[in-house]
């Protein structure tokens, strides 16, 4: 799955992971957090992340 990253403090979401501040558990997409989900350092809202830039797969 799309990892996301915030463009505030650079906080990335990885849905392997989940949120656990935020009590996100693993293997949700970042389309599927509640809009009302926040950044869990800076706590901006999802608005302000954009996808993760991915290493191309050799």
């Amino acid at each position: 799955m799309q990892r996301w990253t915030c463009t505030i403090c650079q906080y990335v979401y990885d849905p392997d992971e989940g949120d656990p501040v935020n009590d996100v558990p693993p293997d949700i997409s970042f389309e599927e957090l509640l809009p009302d989900w926040h950044c869990p350092v800076c706590k901006a809202a999802k608005g302000f992340f954009e996808p993760y830039p991915e290493e191309p797969e050799r």
